[in-house]
């Protein structure tokens, strides 16, 4: 019986360590990702100094560029454009706000030891800025009046890659994004709120 249980742990450790030889040669092999994904832009309604924000749902994309330090560490950068409007409900009128929101950002990511059926899951944080850019199709005769802003924000989520090759997987993903409320830099607008912008999305990764 003892034999029996040396030979299981000695198979069982020879496995381990094959396992984690393979996996290291191929995060040396695929140590950069580059990643396109179709996103939502869902933005949580608000209210702050008398004034009310809402903002319908819409869509955008993101790009990025993921290196990897060992197999489970990795940072990545990441472009994202999406076009929203901004509603608000001041004491003194209504405005809409459309602008196009350009998104900068940076982030560490890690990624668990588990590779389940060709499934790595991960998660991610970070930062970086959303910069609003009002477009002409705006109300409330505030053309003259707001301005493109940037905002700083604290980026975090999770998704998971579906190999489908060595060099090639479909990706799944959240990202949760929170800043302060955009004003376009006119205090009329000024909720002096925390907003957040949920951002599901799915795309594919190529490593290479």
């Amino acid at each position: 019986m003892l034999r029996r249980l040396i030979l299981l742990a000695t198979t069982v450790g020879v496995l381990l360590v094959l396992s984690s030889a393979a996996k290291a040669q191929e995060w040396e092999a695929y140590r950069r990702e580059v990643t396109r994904q179709g996103t939502g832009f869902f933005t949580k309604n608000s209210d702050g100094n008398g004034i009310s924000r809402t903002s319908p749902d819409k869509g955008g994309f993101l790009v990025g560029f993921r290196y990897r330090f060992n197999p489970w560490i990795a940072a990545e950068g990441n472009y994202g454009y999406a076009r929203t409007t901004q509603n608000f409900i001041t004491p003194a009128w209504n405005y809409g706000v459309q602008s196009n929101v350009n998104q900068l950002t940076g982030a560490f990511v890690l990624t668990p030891p588990v590779n389940i059926n060709r499934v790595r899951p991960y998660v991610l944080a970070g930062t970086g800025a959303l910069i609003f850019d009002p477009t002409d199709n705006n109300t409330g005769d505030i053309a003259n009046l707001i301005d493109t802003q940037s905002k700083a924000v604290f980026l975090y989520g999770g998704g998971a890659d579906f190999d489908v090759t060595r060099h090639v997987a479909l990706k799944v993903e959240y990202r949760g994004l929170v800043f302060k409320s955009p004003d376009f830099d006119f205090a009329s607008l000024n909720l002096d709120k925390v907003a957040h912008v949920a951002q599901p999305s799915a795309g594919f990764t190529i490593r290479f």
